[in-house]
């Protein structure tokens, strides 16, 4: 079996972890020079309902990458608006132990490859199976089950027309060429999300360099793994409603500077004009880290979202699989993990002739998966943003009593569901 991820951010990750485990040979094709993906400059984990999320996953089996992110959480129980027990993880170590981990399982990692066009098609009775496919250097790749990992974010043309101009962020498709939607290329309707009018959402932090702070601030970051600080009503610059992460836009986050340690300095906002940054106090000598012109803006994501099973097999589609913002507004890497591991473990089942599996329905993954899918069929359901650790879908989970963190209730939850270690067996 032959399994091809294009996209090696965190859901490309989980995905090809997971084939990988399950016997199948896995080629990931990631376009830039690194794994991870906006992961690489994220560092939240656990926070509100993921919490859940990430402890259902590890009692269906399926928690390797959240044990890598474990071994690099640099603090762990932080609060701040509107978020409770969040763990923050090394940035630049993470990545770095994903890689050597999906190595060591023997998935064919090549960077700074883009697939760039189907090779061969296969069509019948208004479905389509993907046999081949193509990167830029003119290799074909073939496969038994393919998964569409490439996210919603870029390329620049999009930055340009939904946000303000490319700003060098994370995604560098300046220098490694835009995003290329395996989905798009097999004629795949994708759509955006959409609010007040626009298209497509901003990302909701930055990072600023550490030893660009003062003293004070550091200290606090180092200490407690989160620095708060007021600002100025004369400065405050008001963008919340374009965040696509919706559980960092309570009003908080637009008279406060919420900064987190995850090796760099994690601003909770999408941009902040570089001289008015520098008036606060104990900023003055402030310079980003990512993206690199975020006193002007941010990256543009959710423009290429597509309609999908709860299977995450794409509609349309014999043997393409989605994961990540791919999948739906289902924004964050425990999300993104999530969809992943998922679309990892059907595309073998998929490629092995068997039935596919989706995750139970009295599970907050389940549910989730179930309830987004379907909220994306409307036009009032994507305009709205979903993550575990805030926004509408924690509102639902907790009205469902999906939310705990009591690992032994969510165990419970997995094995009644009949989930317990099921990515773990062999189907």
């Amino acid at each position: 079996m032959q399994i091809v991820i294009a996209g090696g951010g965190f859901a490309g990750c989980a995905a090809a972890l997971q084939a990988a485990r399950m016997g199948a040979k896995v080629i990931l094709a990631e376009r830039t020079d690194m794994l991870c993906g906006t992961g690489a400059v994220g560092g939240i984990m656990y926070n509100n309902g993921r919490y859940t999320a990430a402890g259902e996953m590890t009692a269906m089996g399926g928690g390797q990458l959240f044990f890598i992110i474990d071994q690099n959480i640099r603090h762990r129980n932080v609060e701040f608006f509107g978020q409770a027990h969040a763990s923050l993880f090394d940035v630049a170590k993470t990545g770095a132990e994903i890689e050597r981990t999906l190595r060591r399982a023997g998935v064919d990692i090549r960077l700074k490859t883009r697939i760039i066009s189907v090779h061969h098609l296969w069509k019948n009775e208004g479905k389509q199976r993907l046999m081949a496919v193509k990167d830029q250097y003119g290799a074909v790749i073939e496969g038994d089950a393919f998964i569409d990992a490439t996210g919603t974010g870029g390329p620049p043309s999009k930055c340009r027309g939904y946000g303000r101009g490319c700003v060098c962020c994370i995604l560098r498709c300046p220098v490694f060429g835009g995003r290329v939607s395996l989905c798009d290329l097999c004629g795949i309707e994708e759509f955006s999300a959409k609010s007040q009018g626009k298209e497509g959402a901003i990302s909701g932090s930055c990072s600023l360099m550490k030893d660009s702070l003062a003293p004070q601030i550091v200290k606090s970051l180092d200490e407690q793994g989160v620095a708060i600080i007021d600002i100025p009503k004369d400065l405050i610059e008001d963008h919340l409603a374009l965040k696509a992460c919706r559980q960092y836009a309570l009003p908080e986050y637009a008279t406060h500077i919420v900064l987190l340690d995850t090796g760099h300095a994690k601003m909770m906002a999408p941009w902040f004009p570089l001289e008015k940054l520098r008036k606060i106090p104990g900023l003055e000598w402030a310079r980003y880290e990512d993206p690199y012109a975020g006193g002007e803006g941010n990256s543009v994501r959710l423009t290429a979202s597509v309609l999908r099973e709860d299977t995450l097999l794409v509609r349309g589609m014999e043997n393409l699989f989605c994961a990540g913002e791919k999948t739906g507004n289902f924004v964050g890497h425990t999300e993104a993990i999530v969809t992943g591991v998922l679309a990892g473990y059907n595309a073998v089942r998929k490629a092995m002739g068997k039935s596919l599996w989706a995750y139970p329905q009295q599970t907050a993954c389940g549910d989730a998966i179930r309830w987004i899918g379907q909220q994306m069929e409307t036009e009032a359901g994507r305009r709205e943003k979903y993550t575990f650790s805030g926004s509408v879908l924690f509102d639902r989970m907790k009205e469902k009593g999906l939310y705990t963190t009591d690992m032994g209730q969510i165990r419970q939850r997995v094995g009644m569901a009949g989930g317990e270690n099921i990515f773990a067996l062999m189907p």
